[in-house]
């Protein structure tokens, strides 16, 4: 059912920006389901219909926001076998393997984790997202490994938005790049955007784009002479924006193990390990995984923190590098 909210703007929130000022006083509705609805044009102010999000109010401002009943998905079911790590009425923690994507989109409409949660059961995910994301909060990229939460009904999925936007879940990556970073721990703050050359890729930016922080710290170095130089980094992240942690890498000039979207060139190594060498350029996917995921449960109120170990694919490729540097 459609459901209307009306508000009135009083003096103490004139000059607040019109998504903030829906957010404020519909606080179980998050700010990104509010701005997507304005620019959706179901937004009218002073009887008009406003499609920008970021409009200021002045006191006296009428505002009717329109929510459209849920559009139901129509997804096929696929047979996969989820690793379910945790499940109770409201929500699921998946641990995804590479390559699998999390939802249907150019190239690939049927084999994802969105059509694997439809198999699992379509009745009960959450449907207020777009059509073909049901239960979908947030993603990790196809090539990457890890622990994602997936809500099971409308009220958890805004409550799970709402703590991704105000960047108060917790989230650690593993991941081995190439060369090292000095200092070995640190803050990297910068503006991500649209990469100008190619649209399917991410870049840093000192003028435009979406404010980024990406905390890191060197767990191990690997350097010796039978290897390239190497290094095992866990990273928390404080935003959440698309192909982060490898941009932010690669902007370091220390790409990821394994990133073909987002590598450097190297040149060819001498005298490494025939087996190591077998191991990485055979390594189908990013050496980049979701480690830990933490946040408060939406219904219980409850702290709730989660932890998926390495794929055997990528400790294999530590111990290796570990027995080298022997």
């Amino acid at each position: 059912m459609e459901k209307k909210i009306n508000l009135i703007v009083k003096e103490e929130d004139k000059g607040i920006r019109v998504d903030v000022f829906i957010n404020k006083k519909e606080d179980d509705i998050s700010r990104t389901r509010i701005k997507n609805l304005i620019l959706d044009n179901k937004l009218k102010l002073n009887n008009k219909i406003l499609a920008d999000p970021s409009k200021r109010l002045s006191i006296g401002d009428t505002l009717e926001l329109n929510i459209p009943k849920p559009k139901k998905a129509s997804l096929k079911p696929y047979k996969y076998k989820l690793d379910i790590i945790y499940e109770d009425d409201d929500l699921i923690v998946l641990n995804k393997p590479a390559g699998i994507a999390m939802h249907p989109g150019a190239g690939n409409l049927d084999n994802t984790v969105v059509n694997a949660l439809m198999n699992y059961n379509k009745k009960f995910l959450s449907n207020i997202g777009d059509e073909l994301r049901p239960g979908i909060v947030h993603r990790i990229d196809k090539n990457t490994s890890g622990l994602v939460v997936i809500a099971k009904n409308n009220k958890t999925h805004e409550h799970l938005s709402s703590q991704f936007n105000k960047h108060t879940i917790k989230r650690i990556y593993q991941l081995l790049i190439w060369g090292k970073i000095r200092p070995s721990r640190g803050r990297i703050e910068t503006l991500i955007t649209r990469s100008s050359k190619n649209r399917q890729l991410m870049e840093v930016s000192k003028i435009k784009g979406k404010k980024a922080i990406t905390n890191y710290k060197t767990l191990e170095i690997f350097e010796n002479k039978n290897a390239p130089t190497m290094s095992f980094l866990e990273c928390k992240l404080e935003t959440g924006r698309t192909h982060q942690i490898r941009v932010h890498m690669k902007h370091l000039g220390n790409s990821i193990v394994g990133d073909d979207k987002y590598k450097k060139k190297f040149k060819k190594i001498k005298n490494i390990d025939s087996l190591l060498e077998n191991k990485i350029t055979k390594l189908n996917r990013q050496f980049l995984h979701a480690k830990i995921i933490g946040f408060t449960h939406p219904i219980k109120n409850k702290e709730m923190t989660f932890s998926a170990i390495l794929p055997q694919e990528l400790e294999i490729i530590l111990k290796m590098l570990r027995n080298t540097s022997k």
